[in-house]
């Protein structure tokens, strides 16, 4: 019986964590007795054929590294054409791949959903820091990419004390604002500003300025790239509303970069682990994410289907009565 040949990707955004996924299904592939075929460069690759072999010492000290050892890109011709597809699918047929493990984002599961229904078995792992991904509890990235926010808030809040001043941090998440609102619950920010939510800045205006007349020296307030109002916009209207000195960071793919939190290697391990199992088991088209704790298998067909995750508005409200 041929031993099972297992391919492993990288797609879209890179997130901290990726590279101890892909150590995770290298490992229990080789564990079980198969062959594990490292993609190059996510969806461009697999179509073009960039392939290497990965052996356990391929993937030795990189559970502790940022971004990706086999690289990652956006191809979109791979969604928009069921050709590019099918030539996807010969040449991985031609390597003696039985199976894909893909490991990103949203766009990133809609193509391993993609590459299933022209006939690769391929399961999803989910890694962004976005943490947009309906199915799962948990997405590979958040975690670290929370706390890299978090220190650069706690540095400026000590400048912003120094100094007397607004500072307006913009942080990533495209339409999902998890990411913000994880960020300003966490560092204590007076405000949030997210996709999900409308707000009014005169009123974010009025609450700042109560809290400077009770004496507080600094003001945080936390945008989402993708809120209604641009970072540039919003600060120039809370400082013409409050008369306060304000000023705007754009944290940008700092937020990306970075060894992986323990949350976030453990998370990767474990459901890189099990996609590898899930495969061997001859299940396929599924998302491995968890819920409650557990690890599960949700179809592909189900989440990419799905809106994105929604906002937590509780948490939201909570953060709110926090931040008075």
């Amino acid at each position: 019986m041929k031993a099972p040949t297992i391919a492993v990707l990288t797609s879209g955004g890179d997130a901290p964590g990726m590279n101890a996924a892909v150590r995770a299904v290298v490992r229990r592939t080789l564990f079980r007795g198969g062959r594990v075929v490292g993609v190059l460069r996510g969806f461009a690759g697999l179509v073009e054929g960039d392939y290497q072999t990965l052996q356990e010492s391929s993937v030795g000290d990189i559970i502790q590294r940022g971004g990706t050892i086999l690289q990652t890109a956006r191809y979109a011709p791979f969604a928009a054409d069921a050709t590019v597809r099918e030539e996807a699918v010969r040449r991985l047929r031609e390597e003696g791949v039985d199976g894909v493990v893909v490991i990103g984002g949203d766009g990133s599961l809609r193509g391993a959903h993609a590459l299933d229904q022209a006939g690769m078995p391929a399961v999803g792992v989910p890694a962004s820091i976005d943490h947009d991904i309906s199915g799962t509890d948990q997405s590979i990235g958040f975690d670290t990419a929370l706390n890299t926010i978090l220190e650069a808030v706690d540095r400026i809040r000590d400048t912003a004390s120094a100094h007397n001043r607004i500072f307006v941090i913009e942080v990533m998440g495209r339409g999902c604002g998890r990411l913000a609102l994880a960020a300003g619950f966490a560092s204590g920010s007076e405000s949030v500003l997210v996709p999900e939510v409308a707000v009014d800045v005169v009123e974010v205006a009025q609450r700042i300025l109560q809290r400077h007349r009770r004496g507080k020296r600094h003001h945080l307030v936390i945008v989402a790239e993708g809120a209604g109002m641009g970072v540039y916009e919003v600060a120039e209207r809370l400082a013409q509303e409050t008369g306060l000195e304000t000023r705007v960071t754009v944290l940008g793919h700092l937020q990306r970069g970075g060894n992986p939190s323990a949350v976030d290697r453990i998370l990767a391990s474990r459901l890189g682990a099990v996609a590898v199992e899930i495969l061997l088991e001859g299940t396929r088209d599924v998302l491995i994410g968890t819920k409650g704790g557990e690890v599960i298998a949700v179809p592909l067909a189900e989440v990419t289907s799905a809106p994105r995750a929604s906002l937590d508005q509780e948490l939201y409200r909570l953060m709110g009565s926090l931040s008075i």
